[in-house]
């Protein structure tokens, strides 16, 4: 019988080859007719469709960003973000595609006649469904499927379920949040698609963290799915609960960066519970992708980096200050690119992520797949305020490697950093308050002591002020329950 993911084993020079002829045809068949967006860029910059190639001929287009959404909804909102969507219609069909494929339109026409031709391009083309992102920086996006981008979904689903080797026999809940947003549904469809039972709760927000545990107790899944704070939450609350759950094996994490001391934690609290030599692997994915890669299994302190799908999309990783290619293995901004989509489809998008380690392209060591591997050391500067550095107490500091520190110390349950302005004052120097709420009976000044001294070595600032909370308390604070993401980073410093 054959793997769900069969083509991911292929040698890379295959591989390589098929990325390029199927990214040649989608941009010359696809992208560049049906593409309102697209369309307009490559004739504003003189740029031929069937001058891309290979995937080392896209350093010739010019980036798409976030901004560029919020551009092109200012210029005309009735079209907003539909631009960006393939949209063919008789006039583009006849003025814009391949004489080729013209020919194959021609022929469907004669032989099945001109309305099977107009439903499966209905079929094919028309927006059925849409996750948005999170909005946490701007106002949510919409990004919309076709059927076509459901089937893709469904196939992105099953190999992200090979990859982190869930069983048919085995069963799985899925605690991401109840929404509109990737995570949940690329669960969902993956689980349908390969066969294997998912309950997906709907997280806190919809059966609360008890109707959750209530829920694990009767599934007993071997696997657990969710954003790694609320996974915490939900974990530590069934340990405090005293509940036997030596039935979970594996964790698998999605929404938020990983450290291998978080992971540590997670295992801790499982070993509490009669879980013992757990799997912990991470997950990544964005909704611009409308797609998810996932680590494969791994020892706990060791990463395989992300799996990808070089059939469907194209990764580079680039100079984020001068949008230069680095080479294999190089830090750098992840920059994607769609070569098999049929609603919103962006090329060269700019995630704004920053990854530590770049892609490789050898083979796997842990598991023989042969794709491209993105390090799993992201910096999600989408979830931060000013992006990846922001400017605070007169130093630029990456509060990402904050949170990385803060969730890696084992003496910490749970925290929230808030970055204000002493007394309210928009004009006065800036303040760093840690809530921390730390494990059981420590010696508070000690700790905040400790917690300076090793924040200064990691960031150069320290905390103006750390105070110690309940549980309760850094619970409402983040918004374990009630939000997508924990909040555990919050910007209060007024815009003047």
């Amino acid at each position: 019988m054959k793997r769900a993911d069969d083509i991911l084993f292929r040698p890379w020079k295959e591989l390589k080859s098929l990325q390029d002829r199927t990214l040649h045809h989608f941009i010359t068949t696809r992208l560049y007719p049906f593409s309102p967006h697209y369309r307009k860029l490559f004739d504003k910059n003189n740029i031929r469709p069937d001058s891309i190639r290979r995937a080392e001929d896209l350093k010739a287009l010019p980036f798409t960003s976030k901004k560029s959404f919020l551009e092109v909804v200012e210029e005309d909102p009735a079209v907003g973000t539909l631009a960006f969507c393939l949209q063919p219609n008789e006039e583009t069909i006849k003025k814009y595609l391949p004489k080729g494929e013209l020919l194959n339109i021609f022929l469907m026409k004669t032989l099945r006649g001109e309305d099977y031709v107009k439903n499966r391009l209905e079929k094919e083309y028309k927006p059925i469904f849409l996750t948005a992102t999170a909005g946490t920086t701007n106002n949510p996006i919409s990004f919309l499927y076709t059927s076509y981008d459901i089937d893709n979904l469904y196939l992105y689903g099953k190999r992200l379920l090979s990859i982190i080797d869930i069983k048919k026999e085995k069963a799985a809940v899925n605690v991401f949040p109840y929404a509109p947003h990737l995570a949940f549904w690329q669960t969902v469809f993956g689980g349908i698609s390969a066969d294997v039972f998912i309950l997906s709760t709907g997280g806190g927000k919809t059966l609360g963290t008890e109707g959750n545990i209530r829920s694990i107790l009767k599934v007993r899944p071997e696997f657990l799915i969710g954003v790694p704070n609320y996974v915490y939450h939900l974990l530590k609350t069934a340990r405090a609960e005293k509940h036997n759950m030596s039935f979970l094996k594996r964790i698998v994490l999605g929404a938020g960066r990983v450290s291998t001391g978080f992971k540590l934690k997670l295992c801790g609290i499982l070993d509490d519970m009669g879980s013992s030599n757990v799997q912990v692997m991470g997950t990544y994915g964005f909704t611009e992708a409308r797609s998810a890669w996932a680590e494969c299994s791994t020892p706990i302190d060791v990463s395989s980096g992300y799996h990808t799908y070089p059939d469907k999309e194209i990764f580079e990783v680039i100079d984020p200050e001068t949008g230069e290619v680095k080479g294999e293995g190089e830090d750098g901004e992840l920059v994607y690119t769609c070569i098999d989509g049929r609603g919103s489809a962006v090329i060269r998008y700019r995630t704004g992520d920053y990854v530590k380690g770049g892609i490789t392209y050898a083979p796997c060591p842990h598991c023989g797949r042969t794709v491209p591997r993105i390090s799993s050391d992201i910096v999600r500067t989408s979830n931060v305020k000013n992006l990846q550095l922001s400017k605070i107490k007169g130093s630029l500091i990456n509060v990402n490697d904050l949170e990385y520190f803060l969730d890696s110390k084992k003496e910490i349950n749970d925290w929230q950093i808030e970055i204000t302005k002493k007394d309210g004052d928009p004009y006065e120097v800036d303040e760093l308050i840690l809530y921390v709420c730390p494990f059981g009976d420590v010696d508070k000044a000690e700790l905040a002591r400790h917690i300076n001294e090793e924040v200064l070595t990691v960031t150069d600032v320290t905390f103006n002020k750390i105070h110690f909370v309940s549980a309760e308390e850094i619970h409402h604070r983040i918004e374990i329950e009630a939000s997508v993401k924990a909040k555990k980073i919050v910007d209060r410093r007024p815009n003047v």
